[in-house]
Protein backbone atom coordinates (compact mmCIF):
# COMPACT_ATOMS: atom_id res chain seq x y z
CA UNK A 1 0.00 0.00 0.00
CA UNK A 2 1.37 3.53 -1.02
CA UNK A 3 2.27 6.36 1.83
CA UNK A 4 -1.00 8.10 1.03
CA UNK A 5 -3.76 7.52 3.07
CA UNK A 6 -6.74 9.15 1.47
CA UNK A 7 -9.26 9.93 4.84
CA UNK A 8 -12.06 11.82 2.61
CA UNK A 9 -13.74 11.70 -0.67
CA UNK A 10 -12.29 15.21 -0.94
CA UNK A 11 -8.76 14.00 -0.37
CA UNK A 12 -9.11 11.99 -3.30
CA UNK A 13 -10.92 14.66 -5.51
CA UNK A 14 -7.76 17.06 -4.38
CA UNK A 15 -5.14 14.62 -5.18
CA UNK A 16 -6.72 14.09 -8.31
CA UNK A 17 -7.01 17.86 -9.56
CA UNK A 18 -2.99 17.77 -9.04
CA UNK A 19 -1.75 15.44 -11.21
CA UNK A 20 -0.41 16.44 -14.68
CA UNK A 21 0.05 13.23 -16.62
CA UNK A 22 -1.61 10.16 -16.49
CA UNK A 23 1.23 8.17 -14.61
CA UNK A 24 0.68 10.69 -12.00
CA UNK A 25 -2.81 9.50 -11.76
CA UNK A 26 -2.15 5.97 -11.77
CA UNK A 27 0.13 6.93 -8.46
CA UNK A 28 -2.54 8.69 -7.14
CA UNK A 29 -5.39 5.66 -7.95
CA UNK A 30 -2.99 3.55 -6.84
CA UNK A 31 -2.35 5.36 -3.27
CA UNK A 32 -5.84 6.71 -2.48
CA UNK A 33 -9.29 4.40 -4.02
CA UNK A 34 -8.49 0.71 -2.25
CA UNK A 35 -7.84 2.00 1.07
CA UNK A 36 -11.35 4.25 0.72
CA UNK A 37 -13.32 1.48 -0.42
CA UNK A 38 -12.49 -1.03 1.73
CA UNK A 39 -11.57 -3.60 -0.80
CA UNK A 40 -9.36 -6.82 -1.17
CA UNK A 41 -9.02 -6.37 -4.99
CA UNK A 42 -9.47 -4.02 -7.19
CA UNK A 43 -7.95 -2.93 -11.05
CA UNK A 44 -9.03 -0.51 -14.03
CA UNK A 45 -10.09 -2.75 -16.96
CA UNK A 46 -8.96 -0.64 -19.69
CA UNK A 47 -11.16 -0.16 -22.86
CA UNK A 48 -9.10 2.47 -24.86
CA UNK A 49 -5.41 1.81 -26.06
CA UNK A 50 -5.00 5.41 -26.02
CA UNK A 51 -5.20 5.08 -21.96
CA UNK A 52 -1.70 5.21 -20.79
CA UNK A 53 -2.27 3.26 -17.13
CA UNK A 54 -1.83 -0.48 -16.08
CA UNK A 55 -2.62 -0.41 -12.43
CA UNK A 56 -0.18 -3.36 -10.87
CA UNK A 57 -2.49 -4.37 -8.02
CA UNK A 58 -4.46 -7.49 -7.45
CA UNK A 59 -7.45 -7.59 -10.29
CA UNK A 60 -10.59 -8.72 -10.15
CA UNK A 61 -10.66 -11.78 -12.71
CA UNK A 62 -11.97 -11.18 -16.00
CA UNK A 63 -14.61 -13.59 -15.62
CA UNK A 64 -16.25 -11.45 -13.10
CA UNK A 65 -16.17 -8.12 -15.97
CA UNK A 66 -16.44 -9.45 -19.33
CA UNK A 67 -20.25 -10.90 -20.88
CA UNK A 68 -21.80 -10.25 -17.70
CA UNK A 69 -24.76 -7.93 -16.69
CA UNK A 70 -22.54 -5.85 -14.29
CA UNK A 71 -20.27 -5.03 -17.12
CA UNK A 72 -23.11 -4.77 -19.36
CA UNK A 73 -24.89 -2.34 -17.41
CA UNK A 74 -21.88 -0.03 -17.43
CA UNK A 75 -21.40 -0.40 -20.87
CA UNK A 76 -24.82 0.44 -21.90
CA UNK A 77 -25.99 3.57 -19.47
CA UNK A 78 -22.01 4.64 -18.25
CA UNK A 79 -23.46 4.62 -14.86
CA UNK A 80 -21.80 2.18 -12.36
CA UNK A 81 -23.69 -0.15 -10.50
CA UNK A 82 -22.85 -3.06 -7.75
CA UNK A 83 -23.80 -6.51 -7.94
CA UNK A 84 -27.31 -6.75 -6.25
CA UNK A 85 -28.35 -3.87 -8.07
CA UNK A 86 -29.31 -5.93 -11.17
CA UNK A 87 -28.69 -9.90 -9.33
CA UNK A 88 -29.78 -11.80 -6.83
CA UNK A 89 -27.25 -13.20 -4.16
CA UNK A 90 -27.86 -16.81 -6.10
CA UNK A 91 -27.54 -15.70 -9.91
CA UNK A 92 -24.26 -13.59 -9.08
CA UNK A 93 -22.36 -16.81 -6.95
CA UNK A 94 -23.35 -19.05 -9.78
CA UNK A 95 -21.62 -16.06 -12.25
CA UNK A 96 -19.05 -15.39 -10.14
CA UNK A 97 -17.91 -17.56 -7.30
CA UNK A 98 -14.42 -16.06 -6.67
CA UNK A 99 -15.59 -12.77 -5.11
CA UNK A 100 -18.90 -12.01 -3.04
CA UNK A 101 -19.53 -8.62 -4.03
CA UNK A 102 -18.17 -6.33 -6.74
CA UNK A 103 -18.95 -3.06 -7.74
CA UNK A 104 -17.75 -0.99 -11.23
CA UNK A 105 -17.54 2.44 -12.72
CA UNK A 106 -17.39 4.28 -15.88
CA UNK A 107 -14.55 6.19 -17.00
CA UNK A 108 -15.68 8.66 -19.51
CA UNK A 109 -13.76 10.48 -22.04
CA UNK A 110 -15.49 12.76 -24.93
CA UNK A 111 -18.07 10.73 -24.74
CA UNK A 112 -16.91 7.25 -25.11
CA UNK A 113 -16.27 4.76 -21.89
CA UNK A 114 -12.44 3.91 -22.24
CA UNK A 115 -11.91 2.19 -18.94
CA UNK A 116 -13.91 0.97 -16.19
CA UNK A 117 -13.19 1.36 -12.87
CA UNK A 118 -13.38 -2.44 -10.72
CA UNK A 119 -13.73 -3.04 -6.96
CA UNK A 120 -14.14 -6.40 -5.07
CA UNK A 121 -14.68 -7.89 -2.11
CA UNK A 122 -13.92 -11.26 -0.44
CA UNK A 123 -16.38 -13.56 1.09
CA UNK A 124 -17.40 -12.52 4.64
CA UNK A 125 -17.02 -8.47 3.35
CA UNK A 126 -19.48 -6.47 3.53
CA UNK A 127 -21.88 -5.51 0.54
CA UNK A 128 -21.37 -2.38 -1.23
CA UNK A 129 -24.42 0.23 -0.59
CA UNK A 130 -25.72 3.05 -1.91
CA UNK A 131 -23.11 5.55 -0.49
CA UNK A 132 -20.12 3.27 -2.16
CA UNK A 133 -22.07 3.73 -5.45
CA UNK A 134 -22.49 7.56 -4.84
CA UNK A 135 -18.95 7.54 -3.92
CA UNK A 136 -18.08 5.83 -7.24
CA UNK A 137 -20.22 7.70 -9.36
CA UNK A 138 -18.36 11.18 -8.00
CA UNK A 139 -14.88 9.53 -8.57
CA UNK A 140 -15.73 8.23 -11.90
CA UNK A 141 -16.86 11.97 -13.13
CA UNK A 142 -13.53 13.35 -11.71
CA UNK A 143 -11.30 10.63 -12.97
CA UNK A 144 -13.01 11.47 -16.42
CA UNK A 145 -12.71 15.43 -16.48
CA UNK A 146 -9.42 14.82 -15.62
CA UNK A 147 -8.46 12.67 -18.33
CA UNK A 148 -10.34 14.62 -20.74
CA UNK A 149 -8.34 17.60 -19.35
CA UNK A 150 -5.06 16.27 -19.39
CA UNK A 151 -5.78 14.72 -23.07
CA UNK A 152 -6.55 18.16 -24.76
CA UNK A 153 -3.38 19.04 -27.13
CA UNK A 154 -1.76 22.43 -26.30
CA UNK A 155 -3.15 25.37 -28.57
CA UNK A 156 -0.30 27.02 -30.48
CA UNK A 157 -0.43 29.89 -32.25
CA UNK A 158 1.49 31.10 -35.13
CA UNK A 159 4.22 33.87 -35.28
CA UNK A 160 4.11 37.20 -33.61
CA UNK A 161 3.98 38.64 -37.15
CA UNK A 162 -0.18 37.66 -37.03
CA UNK A 163 -1.07 39.43 -34.49
CA UNK A 164 0.73 42.56 -32.54
CA UNK A 165 1.29 40.86 -29.43
CA UNK A 166 4.80 40.54 -27.96
CA UNK A 167 6.30 37.11 -27.89
CA UNK A 168 5.72 37.41 -23.62
CA UNK A 169 2.19 38.29 -24.50
CA UNK A 170 1.94 35.35 -26.35
CA UNK A 171 3.58 33.18 -24.28
CA UNK A 172 0.86 34.22 -21.43
CA UNK A 173 -1.98 33.81 -24.19
CA UNK A 174 -0.79 30.42 -24.66
CA UNK A 175 -0.91 29.59 -21.39
CA UNK A 176 -4.34 30.95 -21.14
CA UNK A 177 -5.63 28.90 -24.02
CA UNK A 178 -4.34 25.76 -22.01
CA UNK A 179 -6.91 26.80 -18.70
CA UNK A 180 -4.09 28.07 -16.38
CA UNK A 181 -5.22 30.37 -13.84
CA UNK A 182 -3.19 34.23 -13.66
CA UNK A 183 -1.51 32.71 -10.53
CA UNK A 184 -0.65 29.74 -12.30
CA UNK A 185 0.83 31.61 -15.10
CA UNK A 186 2.64 33.88 -13.20
CA UNK A 187 4.21 30.74 -11.26
CA UNK A 188 5.04 29.08 -14.60
CA UNK A 189 7.00 32.65 -15.88
CA UNK A 190 8.45 33.94 -13.29
CA UNK A 191 6.52 37.07 -12.84
CA UNK A 192 4.21 38.57 -10.47
CA UNK A 193 0.07 37.91 -10.31
CA UNK A 194 -0.13 41.62 -10.90
CA UNK A 195 2.46 41.64 -13.72
CA UNK A 196 -0.27 38.90 -15.55
CA UNK A 197 -3.20 41.12 -15.04
CA UNK A 198 -1.49 44.39 -16.24
CA UNK A 199 -0.39 42.00 -19.64
CA UNK A 200 -4.13 40.76 -19.91
CA UNK A 201 -5.13 44.49 -19.90
CA UNK A 202 -2.80 44.77 -22.80
CA UNK A 203 -3.23 42.65 -24.61
CA UNK A 204 -7.27 43.10 -24.75
CA UNK A 205 -6.61 46.31 -25.93
CA UNK A 206 -4.39 45.09 -28.57
CA UNK A 207 -6.89 42.67 -29.53
CA UNK A 208 -9.82 44.28 -28.95
CA UNK A 209 -11.79 41.93 -26.96
CA UNK A 210 -12.81 42.21 -23.32
CA UNK A 211 -12.47 38.48 -21.87
CA UNK A 212 -10.01 35.68 -21.66
CA UNK A 213 -12.51 33.25 -23.87
CA UNK A 214 -12.88 36.11 -26.52
CA UNK A 215 -9.06 36.66 -27.04
CA UNK A 216 -8.40 32.64 -27.13
CA UNK A 217 -11.37 32.56 -29.88
CA UNK A 218 -9.81 34.96 -31.31
CA UNK A 219 -6.00 33.87 -31.47
CA UNK A 220 -7.33 30.66 -32.42
CA UNK A 221 -8.25 31.76 -36.25
CA UNK A 222 -3.73 31.60 -36.10
CA UNK A 223 -3.70 27.87 -34.74
CA UNK A 224 -1.41 26.10 -36.27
Amino acid sequence: MGTFMAKTLHAIFQAIANVQNEQELQQVLMETIGDYFGVQHWGMYLLDEQLAMEIAVPKIPAVCLESNPVERYVTERHAPVHEEVILSPEDWKNLCSRHEHVMTGPIICDGILVATLNFARDFGSPPFDRNDLADLSALCIHLSTKLATLRVKPKTFKSTENHPLTPRELQIAKLVAQGFTNGEIAEKIWITQNSVKQALKRMFRKLAVSSRAEMVAKLQDLVI
